[in-house]
């Protein structure tokens, strides 16, 4: 005798279709204590609510809001291969509170979006845990975020970070600054490495190297090359913050992300401005100059598709240069001349000249 559709069947939960609320519960507990430590002025409510409510500090006479998201991107896939969970958080707060400050915002707080196939409770806190303290170096609250549980969308072990941060400027504050012109010089802050950027074209270089990720890095050989190249991005606010405000006359920051110095530097200067970079004055990590050598990589394609050292661009009047550059150093910034603005009527925007040392 058949059964009809309709009939009754063996019951089956939300669980047995692979989504388990009780280990959702669970990290939400485990979470809770990590977002805490990231608590500052202006949370009223945060982790466990319907929506998390933050007050924008009273200290803003005309505050702006800036908002910025981000994702890791291909960066994942070593997180997932090597099982090292706790750095990719950091670099999902970097992506995003790094393109609120080049605005002249302060981060005020950060909510995440991590979505699976199936939830693993200990690695999803290792990359919360990430996430917490990339928040807590930058200053700016943990106040909520979403954990979605897919299962059949995602492969097994994998999984996908979102970050979204707000900050506020004041109104007369906000960068880029409208006096930007031929004859501003560009100083360069040093980055941590190939930070969250490219590597989709880094996994196929590391492929056409014959190495494995648990072998030493041989640009770092105390590090595996999974080690290395994991290193997260770094976080520029808590210095930059403190240098804008003791008055630094900075005229517009430029993270350089996703298109290198090509596409990110003109983002931030009005039309009829191009860029000269002095190549020469950028001490390249050995990173780049292994990835460089072992891909056959060309220069061109090394600068738009990779940060090769500098992750933050300065604007500053040549005359303003060198009290800015003593105070990007002191507040513990390793930062060099890189470049000028000059005019622009055509061709390429961003042009060079030296060759990176690779």
């Amino acid at each position: 005798m058949s059964t009809s559709p309709s009939s009754p069947a063996t019951p089956i939960s939300y669980k047995d279709a692979g989504v388990d609320i009780v280990a959702g519960d669970a990290l939400v507990e485990r979470i809770k204590p990590l977002a805490k430590k990231t608590l500052r002025e202006g949370v009223l409510a945060g982790i466990g609510g319907f929506g998390a409510l933050f007050e924008v500090p009273k200290r803003y006479q005309e505050p702006v809001l800036v908002s910025g998201t981000d994702g890791v991107g291909t960066k994942l896939k070593l997180a997932f291969e090597w099982q090292m969970h706790d750095t990719v958080g950091i670099d999902l707060v970097a992506m995003s509170v790094n393109d609120v400050l080049v605005q002249g915002a302060e981060p005020l707080f950060f909510l995440d979006y991590f979505a699976c196939g199936q939830l693993n409770v200990d690695t999803a806190a290792a990359v919360v845990g990430g996430i917490a303290k990339g928040c807590e170096l930058s200053g700016c609250a943990l106040i909520g975020g979403e954990t979605a549980e897919m299962p059949g969308l995602y492969a097994a072990g994998d999984y996908d970070l979102a970050g979204f941060a707000v900050g506020a400027a004041e109104r007369g504050t906000l960068l880029p600054r409208g006096d930007i012109g031929a004859g501003d010089v560009l100083i360069g802050l040093a980055s941590s490495g190939v930070h969250s950027n490219g590597f989709s074209l880094v996994r196929k270089i590391v492929a056409r190297s014959g190495l494995n990720w648990a072998d030493a890095a041989p640009f770092a050989p105390a590090q595996s090359l999974a080690e290395a190249l994991l290193v997260p991005t770094r976080l520029y606010v808590k210095p930059l913050l403190k240098v804008l405000r003791n008055g630094a006359p900075i005229k517009a920051l430029a993270h350089i992300t996703g298109g290198g110095f090509p596409d990110n530097i003109p983002r931030v200067l009005p039309e009829g401005c191009g860029v000269e970079l002095d190549l020469t004055a950028i001490a390249v990590p050995p990173v780049f100059s292994w990835l460089a050598k072992t891909g056959n990589v060309a220069q061109h394609e090394m600068l738009r598709t990779f940060n090769c050292g500098i992750g933050m661009v300065v604007v500053v009047a040549a005359q303003d240069a060198p009290l800015t550059l003593a105070a990007l150093q002191e507040a513990g910034e390793t930062a060099v001349l890189l470049g000028r603005l000059t005019p622009h009527e055509g061709g390429e925007r961003v042009t060079t000249i030296g060759a990176l040392a690779l």
